[in-house]
């Protein structure tokens, strides 16, 4: 897949395109139903490079549900061959028809435009999907407005999912989304407490700025480590007992030995199993996380690991 992030590195394509539009800020059922009408074959005699139009930054200001390393791996494996990934600054300020005509008919080479029934864009978010329709008729261009996907009588949107995550329902946040929430991130050091101190080493992985925070507390998870998934008991929060000064995933894998710092894991939340306490003593603590971890075998052995695309990392 060919990454394009800057308005300065587009080049006139000679290949036309079947271009989804979209903040794309989760990639879910929502976002995916636009993402596979652009990967739809033409019809006859017509040959569209399937890509996305985006940013890597949502124009919203809302939190990611997803890291954009993982957004770029999704949309490689749905079948996405180019992807204009920009800084929203850069385009802000065009009018809407420019926008679309110079462009992405332009530019981009559009031959076909896939959206949702909500899309706006422009300056001051002017054009809506009536517009787009009048500039795609007169340009001979395609154009597919994807109607939205629900889920228990509600659309499927972000933001029920950044409440899903927020509020520690990561069943609802995974069926939202299409797949289990998580994330992968860098282990970093930590206090070395609970290797040294508790009997139960952990790797820590902070929680970048613009990522959704999940509710606080210890979740049940699957963890994926050199092609092979463990399930773990992973702690978010500023870990109240022992202090910490910034949002830390931090997660015990019984069944795993080794060193991972520096290294990217992956972490799936599954099952929120209790809020985030502060102990009177690391004893206290030690005897929780135990059970917290006897917990999460049962979780475990309740939900199979999530055996996607991740596996071809």
């Amino acid at each position: 897949m060919k990454i394009i992030p800057t308005l300065q590195e587009l080049v006139q394509e000679d290949t036309p395109c079947s271009l989804a539009l979209g903040a794309f800020d989760g990639l879910h059922r929502g976002h995916m139903a636009v993402i596979h009408a652009a990967c739809a074959p033409g019809g006859e005699g017509q040959v569209w490079e399937p890509a996305v139009f985006t940013f890597h930054t949502n124009p919203s200001g809302n939190c990611a549900v997803l890291t954009g390393r993982d957004k770029e791996r999704i949309l490689e494996h749905a079948g996405i061959r180019r992807l204009y990934s920009l800084d929203f600054r850069q385009v802000r300020d065009w009018e809407a028809e420019p926008f679309v005509r110079d462009l992405l008919f332009g530019t981009c080479n559009a031959r076909r435009l896939c959206c949702g029934e909500d899309f706006r864009f422009g300056k001051g978010a002017r054009g809506d999907t009536a517009l787009l329709g009048r500039l795609c008729e007169e340009a001979g261009v395609e154009l597919y407005v994807v109607p939205p996907v629900t889920d228990g009588g509600e659309k499927v949107s972000s933001t029920r999912i950044r409440r899903a995550v927020e509020e520690g329902d990561m069943p609802l946040a995974g069926r939202l989304l299409g797949r289990p929430f998580g994330f992968s991130l860098e282990v970093i050091h930590g206090n070395h407490i609970g290797g040294a101190v508790l009997g139960t080493p952990t790797i820590n992985q902070a929680i970048p700025e613009g990522f959704v925070l999940p509710r606080f507390g210890v979740y049940a998870s699957w963890c994926r480590v050199g092609g092979r998934y463990f399930y773990g008991v992973t702690n978010v929060g500023l870990k109240p007992t022992v202090g910490s000064d910034k949002v830390l995933a931090e997660t015990w894998m019984p069944d795993f030995a080794g060193d991972l710092y520096g290294k990217q894991v992956r972490v799936f939340l599954m099952e929120f199993l209790r809020p985030e306490k502060k102990f009177g003593s690391l004893e206290e603590l030690k005897e929780a996380i135990v059970e917290n971890g006897k917990q999460a075998k049962e979780a475990a052995s309740r939900t199979s690991a999530p055996s996607l695309f991740w596996d071809k990392e």
